[in-house]
């Protein structure tokens, strides 16, 4: 029996499958009993904006009176149960149709086949492989484009034209590799996906030009890697990595605490577009507490003119000082620390601070706390907060399999496998400070391992 094919494209408010909705599926089904076609224009419950509706020529007024999405979902999913489901860039059109029935109830599992993908694997010699591409390469017959059932007609056509170049048992063959792995996005090899060590490390990934996108982490770089691609249709941030992506690089560990380091390092270096949490490093400030008069009080002070590492009284870190600021305002709160002694607020002399006012501070603005009580209150509530001071004479090593990570002053300065290696680290100038390595750091020296002290040599 010749397989049942459904050729699908659709229209959209745009290109996030978490956001965006459908306006129009064109489906082509190839059966025992021939070809018919099945097509509906899609209410979207969201505006079509005037960019989209010039390109697809679908206005707010054509689809004002459609049926929405979940009044077709039965009739759809009954129509393509059983069906091949073959799309160009599949990715997309599949990520929008898997939303769409799961806000209707309806679980939707088709075998999915990639025609980007099909033409690549086919005719690996050609560099562009977009519907345009394939139009003018096989000279398609156009009755439209940027309309779903006019392109599923191209994609049926495609289809069609392979099959007078190649053998039937080339063409299955290929399709049988493809078929199951349709999460992987459209430009990357399989081969390079086959590749993927199962092992620690980093992975980075890269857009057009070589552009970083995004750099992670993983005990297993492989098992990582494969699992934004599984998640994409549900994650708005997957999927425009996977639309974005045109080459994995990966750099293999000896364990998680160097896949960790490296990971941070290299975010901070190449300062990939998807990678905000850990990219900014700028105006890195804590508190210092010092004795002004009579009162201890909290003075920020900015790594630039201090050497974080080597102090024993710094609390807390902040990007900003509108963060270091917001961070003591909270602690003043819910601790009934007075705003007027903590620097937060202005006030005169013998005059009750804000907090006074709202039964929120114990009166060390007024002298109804003495100042040793409000500094052991202070003290004790900072404390949380403190940074640890660097436990060591100088740098140390740290072993991780057959590595030899080298910290100084809870900055990373590189890992090594050899002895000369070590000591070409230790002899380096120090890097600043950063946030997220001493946070890394500090947790990991918390736990057993190998540790050296080293001198320079």
């Amino acid at each position: 029996m010749p397989p049942r094919l459904a050729f699908v494209d659709l229209e959209t408010t745009g290109a996030n499958a978490t956001v965006d909705r459908i306006t129009e599926i064109g489906v082509i089904l190839v059966d025992e009993d021939g070809v018919r076609q099945w097509s509906r224009l899609i209410y979207p419950q969201i505006r079509i904006s005037a960019f989209i509706e010039q390109l697809t020529g679908i206005s707010n007024a054509m689809v004002s009176d459609a049926p929405c999405f979940e009044a077709v979902a039965e009739e759809l999913s009954t129509l393509l149960q059983g069906y091949l489901f073959i799309a160009h860039n599949a990715r997309f059109d599949y990520g929008f149709l898997k939303n769409e029935f799961k806000r209707s109830g309806i679980i939707f599992r088709p075998t999915v086949l990639c025609t980007v993908k099909l033409s690549r694997a086919l005719f690996p010699a050609y560099k562009h492989h977009n519907l345009d591409s394939l139009i003018e390469r096989y000279d398609l017959i156009v009755t439209g484009r940027h309309r779903a059932l006019a392109d599923a007609r191209l994609i049926y056509q495609f289809w069609q034209r392979i099959h007078l170049i190649h053998d039937a048992a080339v063409i299955a063959d290929t399709v049988k590799k493809l078929i199951g792995r349709s999460s992987l996005p459209s430009h990357i090899d399989r081969a390079l996906i086959d590749d993927l060590p199962d092992s620690p490390g980093v992975y980075l990934f890269y857009g057009e030009n070589d552009l970083p996108l995004y750099i992670g982490k993983s005990t297993n770089i492989r098992q990582r890697v494969l699992s934004h691609f599984s998640a994409d249709h549900s994650h708005s941030k997957e999927m425009s990595l996977s639309q974005q992506l045109r080459r994995i690089d990966w750099i293999e560990t000896a364990g998680e605490l160097g896949a960790l380091l490296m990971e941070a390092n290299l975010i901070k270096t190449l300062q990939p577009i998807h990678n905000r949490r850990l990219r900014r490093n700028n105006a890195l400030c804590a508190w210092q507490l010092q004795q002004q008069a009579e009162h201890l009080r909290p003075v920020l002070i900015w790594a630039d003119d201090l050497d974080f590492g080597a102090q024993n009284n710094l609390h807390g870190l902040y990007h900003s000082q509108r963060d270091a600021q917001k961070a003591l305002r909270s602690i003043a709160d819910q601790n009934q620390l007075c705003l007027s002694v903590l620097g937060i607020e202005k006030t005169a002399k013998g005059r009750p601070c804000f907090a006074w006012q709202l039964k929120k501070c114990k009166g060390a603005c007024i002298g109804q706390e003495q100042p040793l009580e409000h500094a052991v209150r202070l003290l004790t509530a900072m404390n949380k907060l403190k940074l640890a001071t660097w436990p060591y004479a100088g740098a140390v090593g740290i072993q991780e399999g057959d590595e030899w990570h080298i910290i100084d002053h809870w900055c990373y300065l590189g890992t090594a496998k050899n002895e000369s290696g070590v000591y070409d680290l230790v002899n380096s100038s120090r890097p600043a400070f950063d946030r997220d390595t001493y946070l890394i750091l500090s947790k990991a020296l918390n736990k057993p391992m190998r540790l050296v002290q080293l001198a320079r040599k």
